[in-house]
């Protein structure tokens, strides 16, 4: 960790010093984000309305209309009812996108992509927002704005610094699994129709019983996984720079309509408070020796939006839609995301962004809400307060939120390791040594090697080795002497070796 003792202290935007920049306020360890942590709402919240208009993150993506289908009887494990039965299939809109860059931003730069579905099925719409990685950077939405600030333009130079990524990287150790992965080929997919999705963190299933269910999401691409190298990925930004958005269009127009089979990692409720390390970390996987994936249904988009402002840019997606039957889990990403997401929406498409076409819900709406910018729906005799004596709309007692029990404990913000085996850089060894082939660790070296040799101080530099280090020993040594070559000073204090193989 950076040392604090010559730092400011940080604050609150009305000079108040802020207790954590790591850490969110829950009941204990493993309980839920409170509502009173005002400096992460702070963050959240401000951070939702530093850019007008596009969005945030993921400004640059494509998207198109298809449907999902049930392939596998899952009434087991869950209720909901477009699950409900094999072969019903439920219309979806999807969007893929770059995390960090702009709308005029090439597909190809190396970065990870939005993979987001929106499921408009008979009980309302379910969103599910992840990504083409089944990881992330962080496990605490606390530090989110901070890393996203390290990606985006320096206020300086108004240009993008890799210094202030590896610095950031460097600094936070819970990185190094998605660095990893980002660092790899699979950072410069060949396509959006060529990549996996994933909807990242645990979510919860609950079946008409009551039986609850931890689960993870799988989109595997039936058109196979296909990378570029680094080099033809910069190439292909030159000479392409909608490759992506391209090449979904034209494989959609031709009638090539990419799928995806949907396999779902199910945990036993009671399996997550005695397993290995935390399952609700959004930093690890869960081997799937552990719980392998199980087959439940097919994603297909045969069908290219008439309106790209009105279907892609103002679909909004949302964490927290979520239809009866399925529910968050304590993963602090997530519930994070479920208030920033709506929230960026609100700010960036409107208050009433959910009765645009593109984000409206097949059932009809008996909500409360009233006004607002651009309304353009109402319901003539619905009275607009709750209680009434009036005939408005009820709650249902039946719909339960999908939750789980809170351990009684001190309120505080919590970082530390609760199971054997959470250390931050396991996971990614495991994937470097077992998973990757020579070729693959060896693209992974170059490209490291090539983005840190981009404008990043000497002691940046060094952190790098050593957080590669941590990650396999192997590793950092190439690293190391691929750095080597730079500017007199810098130290390395490592052989100059290339490892015979990676996988010791």
């Amino acid at each position: 960790m950076p040392d604090r003792g010559a730092s400011p202290r940080t604050t609150t935007d009305a000079g108040i010093p802020a207790a954590s920049d790591d850490t969110s306020l829950t009941a204990g360890p493993g309980g839920p984000i409170l509502l009173q942590d005002h400096y992460l709402l702070q963050k959240m919240a401000r951070f939702n309305r530093e850019r007008v208009p596009e969005r945030v993150v993921h400004a640059k993506g494509g998207g198109a209309h298809g449907f999902f289908e049930v392939t596998d009887d899952v009434r087991e494990w869950c209720k909901a009812d477009f699950l409900s039965s094999v072969g019903k299939r439920t219309p979806v809109f999807a969007r893929f996108s770059r995390v960090a860059g702009e709308l005029g931003s090439a597909d190809t730069v190396r970065d990870p992509r939005g993979f987001a579905v929106k499921f408009y099925t008979d009980e309302g719409n379910y969103d599910l927002v992840g990504n083409n990685t089944p990881v992330f950077f962080l496990r605490d939405p606390s530090k989110f704005s901070d890393f996203i600030h390290s990606q985006k333009r320096m206020a300086e130079t108004n240009r993008r610094s890799n210094d202030a990524q590896w610095d950031f990287w460097t600094l936070s150790p819970e990185s190094a699994h998605e660095v990893t992965i980002l660092m790899s080929d699979r950072g410069t997919p060949r396509g959006w129709r060529h990549m996996n999705g994933y909807g990242s963190h645990t979510f919860m299933w609950v079946n008409q019983d009551g039986l609850r269910f931890w689960v993870k999401y799988h989109f595997k691409t039936v058109q196979g996984i296909e990378n570029f190298t680094d080099a033809e990925a910069r190439s292909m930004a030159s000479q392409d720079p909608d490759h992506h958005l391209r090449d979904l269009f034209d494989a959609i127009e031709r009638g090539d309509a990419p799928e995806w089979r949907l396999e779902m990692q199910i945990m036993p409720f009671e399996d997550a408070a005695d397993y290995r390390f935390n399952p609700f970390d959004l930093t690890k996987v869960w081997p799937h020796g552990d719980y392998p994936p199980i087959p439940i249904g097919r994603l297909v988009l045969d069908r290219n939006p008439e309106n790209y402002f009105a279907e892609v840019e103002q679909a909004a997606f949302e964490p927290a839609n979520m239809v009866p039957g399925i529910g968050p889990s304590p993963d602090k990403m997530l519930l994070g995301r479920m208030f920033s997401y709506p929230d960026a929406h609100r700010y960036r498409i409107g208050t009433n962004y959910q009765q645009l076409p593109i984000n409206q819900p097949l059932t009809k709406v008996h909500s409360y809400n009233k006004d607002g910018a651009m309304r353009y729906r109402y319901d003539r005799d619905q009275p607009v307060y709750a209680p009434n004596s009036h005939g408005g709309p009820a709650a249902d007692p039946s719909v339960r939120d999908a939750s789980w029990d809170v351990a009684s404990g001190e309120i505080g913000r919590f970082g530390d390791e609760l199971h054997a085996e959470d250390d931050d850089y396991g996971q990614a060894r495991a994937l470097y040594r077992d998973v990757m082939s020579r070729t693959d660790r060896d693209h992974l070296a170059e490209n490291i090697v090539a983005h840190l040799s981009d404008d990043v101080s000497d002691d940046v530099k060094l952190r790098a080795v050593q957080y590669w280090s941590a990650v396999h020993s192997d590793l950092g040594a190439l690293v190391a002497v691929g750095l080597s070559t730079e500017p007199a000073g810098l130290e390395l204090g490592l052989q100059r070796r290339r490892p015979q193989d990676g996988r010791g």
